[in-house]
């Protein structure tokens, strides 16, 4: 007769999944921490997103303050500098560090509401093209097709033109601009879920619309959509930096990386700090979240996932 292993470590293992199983969260974090890229991108965002948040606390300074006395005043370790201002002062005496952490605040702020607004009616919008594809579904997206017809920083400022800027109406406008990707996302997604069993399998149990869309088949759709939200994050804040870089945006005197760039212009060649930190700080903003959407990309996708 075979020996059979019975020890009481064994059993244990065959009794509780948990222990043969990593959980769902520790799997994630295993695969996304292999792209080193993504941590790193993670790491500076949390330092970004701390700053904003305690941007009134951590600030040296206000970020209306003006110091006459210290007007374009290069950064401490440059020549000519001074201690008190990390990275110097702007055209109107500001510390720009200080402007820079509450400009995290407004850049996060429009670039995290305007994703949300345009990802709630785009799912919505590419379900419904999924479901009725007939008549709904093709009017949907010949409007999709037609607003991804024009570039999307131009689409952008046009609304903008008709809105008039300020905050409430860059958010609107980012947030059109960007719902396009997520209908044709939402829809690819839906439609290629529509062909699986379990979906047959709900409708004939008597799932109703409602249940079948965002119960049984929206759960199924939602890595793409997370990963492109992540990636459409980065381009929001490039377009509300764009739209303040034009004076559509936010308005002065109210501190945002777009904004600060726009009042930097005319000093490039005299004093290039005031327009290499907002705009590097812009870059590297940008690139951070990228690179987190790649990591969020291979974590979620099975087929993208990185062999250890």
């Amino acid at each position: 007769m075979a020996n059979v292993n019975t020890s009481p470590q064994t059993v244990a293992a065959n009794d509780d999944p948990a222990l043969s199983y990593p959980s769902p969260l520790k799997e994630f974090w295993a695969s996304f921490k292999q792209n080193k890229g993504a941590v790193a991108g993670l790491i500076f965002m949390s330092v970004v997103v701390f700053c904003a948040l305690f941007a009134g606390i951590i600030s040296p300074y206000d970020p209306l303050e003006q110091y006459r006395d210290h007007l374009l005043t290069p950064p401490s370790w440059a020549e000519g500098g001074n201690s008190q201002f990390l990275l110097g002062t702007d055209e109107l005496g500001r510390d720009i560090l200080t402007r820079l952490f509450h400009g995290a605040q407004m850049s996060l702020l429009i670039s995290l509401v305007s994703v949300l607004l345009s990802l709630l009616p785009g799912v919505i919008l590419g379900l419904l093209a999924a479901f009725f594809p007939k008549v709904i579904g093709n009017l949907i997206m010949r409007l999709m097709d037609i607003m991804m017809a024009l570039p999307s920083l131009l689409l952008a400022i046009a609304i903008m033109a008709i809105l008039g800027p300020g905050l409430i109406n860059a958010m609107i406008a980012i947030a059109v601009v960007g719902l396009p990707g997520y209908v044709r996302l939402t829809r690819a997604s839906a439609i290629t879920e529509l062909n699986r069993d379990y979906v047959t399998a709900a409708r004939v149990s008597g799932a109703g619309l409602l249940r079948l869309m965002f119960v049984t088949v929206l759960p199924n759709c939602m890595a793409p959509l997370i990963v492109h939200a992540t990636m459409s994050f980065s381009s929001a804040i490039l377009e509300i930096s764009a739209l303040g870089f034009l004076g559509m945006g936010v308005q002065p005197p109210t501190p945002e990386w777009g904004t600060m760039l726009s009042g930097a212009r005319d000093y490039m060649t005299s004093a290039w700090w005031v327009v290499l930190m907002p705009g590097l700080t812009i870059l590297l903003a940008v690139l951070s979240i990228n690179l987190m959407g790649d990591g969020l990309r291979d974590a979620l996708d099975p087929k993208m996932k990185r062999v250890a």
